[in-house]
């Protein structure tokens, strides 16, 4: 198998992968899309909110909100972020204050609502990691494909701004790695239980 590389920018990434086959390609496309892990607001724990909008409106914000991530780290990390504020102002998510300087928003400058005078937003959430199979929120990028010919694929890569788009493909493919490990590790014991 073979990669060229045709563009890299920003969030996105375009290559041709030869010598490869549509099961592979399309193995790897599912498990960027479904399998990759990153973190996510789970939870939001109201303590003030006197603005105009519900607790459930904020909190389905804050939880579309992607977050910067490392492909290292636990299944089980848990994330707190604070977020304390008053009007009259326009609250951003870089007003977001994380608990792990590695965890954080990955775009300062989404708005997430307006106060007016004498309004206070204050709140808890927990951020965890998860999977797109999980929760769309939990989704890394997308990844799209194109047959050239029998062994010619044309990817189109485009990551959601928490992993950079060589990272995401790199977790992808660490993840197919691991589950293929899995799998050889179970054929071994079926093999030993009938000997």
């Amino acid at each position: 198998m073979n990669i060229e590389m045709a563009m890299e920018k920003g969030n996105r990434m375009e290559f041709l992968l030869k010598g490869g086959s549509t099961s592979f390609a399309n193995l790897l496309r599912r498990f960027g899309m479904g399998q990759v892990p990153v973190f996510a607001i789970d939870s939001v724990t109201f303590y003030e909110n006197s603005s105009a909008m519900f607790d459930e409106y904020i909190a389905h914000r804050i939880g579309q909100v992607p977050l910067v991530s490392d492909s290292a780290g636990k299944a089980k990390d848990e994330i707190l972020l604070t977020l304390e504020a008053s009007g009259p102002s326009t609250v951003y998510t870089k007003e977001l204050k994380s608990s792990d300087s590695k965890i954080r928003s990955a775009l300062d400058n989404i708005p997430l609502l307006k106060l007016l005078e004498g309004q206070n937003l204050r709140l808890e959430a927990k951020a965890l990691r998860g999977i797109g199979r999980q929760h769309a929120k939990w989704q890394a990028g997308l990844i799209a494909y194109e047959a050239l010919d029998g062994k010619e694929f044309k990817f189109k890569t485009e990551t959601f701004m928490q992993l950079e788009p060589r990272e995401f493909l790199t977790s992808a493919a660490d993840q197919i790695i691991m589950r293929c490990e899995e799998l050889d590790g179970k054929l071994t014991d079926v093999k030993k239980k009938e000997d």
